[in-house]
């Protein structure tokens, strides 16, 4: 598997904030993978369903590879890295993404501490 580097100043000047744009580009890419995941799933399950054999009464039989699981399986491998898509999402801007609202716990305890207290 070949590794590809990514210009890091690149990426900073399209982001900003170098450790948030790792987070939303690793969230992405396990979005992605998950997507892929259940393709690939469905792909399989529907090559199974169509391709329904008897199942071998000895065990010493040799299974044969099915050639289209292996059609399907190489196609999914030339495709790109989720990780590499995810990184270009991020660099074009392509990815909204949000802050949550940041919640003071420690104020909300301590006024209703002095509010019982009163």
């Amino acid at each position: 598997m070949a590794v590809k580097p990514v210009a890091m100043h690149e990426f900073l000047e399209q982001t900003g904030n170098i450790y948030e744009a790792i987070i939303v580009a690793a969230k992405r890419s396990r979005q992605i993978h998950d997507d892929l995941k259940i393709e690939l799933s469905q792909q399989l399950e529907t090559l199974k369903a169509l391709n329904t054999t008897p199942e071998p009464e000895d065990d010493s039989e040799v299974t044969v590879a099915n050639p289209d699981q292996l059609k399907i399986s190489l196609e999914f491998e030339k495709r790109r890295k989720p990780t590499e898509v995810a990184i270009d999402e991020v660099r074009e801007k392509k990815i909204p993404y949000r802050y949550k609202e940041h919640v003071d716990f420690f104020a909300k305890t301590s006024s209703k501490e002095t509010a019982t207290e009163e």
